[in-house]
């Protein structure tokens, strides 16, 4: 039998990074169909009305930019926001928000509902099934079947277990909670310096049972510019997501030279000869660098980083790449991937192959597995085969932010 709900409280976690978003800006705020991820978060609950107050914890320095970015475009009569600032991670932001309404609130328990930010697909009728199932049982939280097989591994990615996939669920936001039971959670974590995966994690170790609402796979979160991309067709009915992908191809090549450091991803490779040109010569990276430039039209490495300029003699081309990234940045690009071809004869690259990707990735401030490097010979045909010379190939996958 349904209980009614009423008088609840809506917790909104808006603090996170999101650095997989490959950008510097807080996802929450990326525009999504015309508005930023949070405001069409925030519209699914407060259209709802089960909620007495919504506190929104923001990340620090930040509720100058939720004030002008979502709540006066979008919400101004809204009298029921509370904004705090966050910790550094989720649970110390959703912890701030728990201490503010435990000061504010003591007189009674009530029903506390946790968001994430960057979920703005939630239906209301999932806010809704979660929080008649934790006004029933005290605690319920959204979470759907899994459609692949899950491997436990160890530390050599052994497998080590198959456990039964029907038994397992991807366990989302919202999650619903008595907030003397979630208070009294968070509490024992703090004690015991624990620190949970989610909020129904900390519940669990207090011994109180969680139900788990079938969830919606709509319901996803904002992690990745592919995550963005799906919303945005959910969000659009009939706009392709290819027309929010751009495409870009990069070339290098310099000649080899006895005596000369070789450079490649941003390795000092052990070898007798190295790379002639202006800055380092890292021919991987110049081609990253045109691929990308190529995809947002905006020219290439030439016309950014001319040779001749002083500025540029010797510089590490991740350096350069950088500077891509924040050219990207400012013209409303996100890295999809990129995909990229180191050709040379000699010396043997495959030892060096994953520094090189986590030396693109940390410039570009992108996660490792978005950048593929690989190399190949050409069975001693051409220049390259000849050891003359080094030639790299790219292609760069953006999506567009605005």
């Amino acid at each position: 039998m349904k209980k009614e709900i009423h008088n609840a409280i809506l917790l909104i976690a808006a603090a996170g990074r999101g650095r997989r978003m490959g950008g510097e800006m807080n996802k929450v705020y990326l525009p999504l169909a015309g508005r930023p991820v949070l405001a069409h978060t925030l519209q699914v609950f407060l259209e709802m009305n089960f909620f007495r107050q919504v506190v929104v914890v923001v990340a620090p320095r930040e509720k100058d930019l939720f004030r002008k970015q979502v709540l006066v475009p979008f919400f101004p009569d809204e009298k029921r926001i509370v904004l705090l600032e966050g910790g550094s991670k989720r649970q110390h932001s959703v912890l701030n928000g728990l201490e503010y309404l435990h000061r504010n609130n003591p007189s009674g328990d009530f029903l506390i509902c946790i968001h994430d930010g960057a979920r703005p697909l939630v239906s209301r009728a999932l806010v809704q099934n979660v929080l008649q199932e934790a006004l029933l049982t005290g605690a319920a939280v959204a979470g759907v079947p899994l459609k692949d097989t899950v491997k436990e591994v160890d530390g050599n990615s052994i497998v080590l277990h198959t456990p039964p996939r029907e038994n397992l669920r991807a366990i989302q936001t919202p999650q619903c909670f008595q907030f003397s039971l979630l208070w009294q959670a968070y509490c024992k974590a703090g004690k015991d310096k624990f620190l949970g995966s989610d909020d129904s994690s900390l519940v669990e170790r207090t011994g109180i049972k969680v139900r788990v609402v079938t969830g919606e796979y709509e319901n996803l979160k904002i992690t990745t510019p592919d995550d963005l991309r799906t919303a945005e067709t959910f969000l659009s009915p009939g706009k392709s997501p290819e027309a929010v992908s751009r495409a870009g191809f990069g070339y290098d090549v310099h000649s080899l030279r006895e005596g000369l450091p070789l450079v490649l991803g941003g390795v000092k490779i052990p070898f007798t000869k190295g790379l002639e040109g202006y800055s380092d010569a890292d021919v991987l990276l110049h081609a990253i660098m045109d691929a990308l430039l190529g995809a947002a039209a905006l020219g290439d490495i030439g016309h950014h980083f001319p040779p001749g300029d002083p500025r540029f003699k010797g510089i590490s081309s991740l350096l350069l790449l950088q500077e891509v990234s924040h050219l990207l940045k400012e013209a409303g690009y996100a890295i999809s991937n990129i995909d990229s071809v180191i050709a040379a004869q000699s010396p043997g690259l495959s030892p060096f192959i994953a520094e090189m990707r986590q030396n693109i990735a940390s410039a570009l401030n992108v996660e490792e597995g978005l950048v593929s490097v690989k190399a190949t010979t050409t069975e001693k045909l051409g220049f390259v085969g000849q050891e003359k010379g080094i030639a790299a190939y790219a292609v760069a996958m953006l999506m567009t932010l605005y």
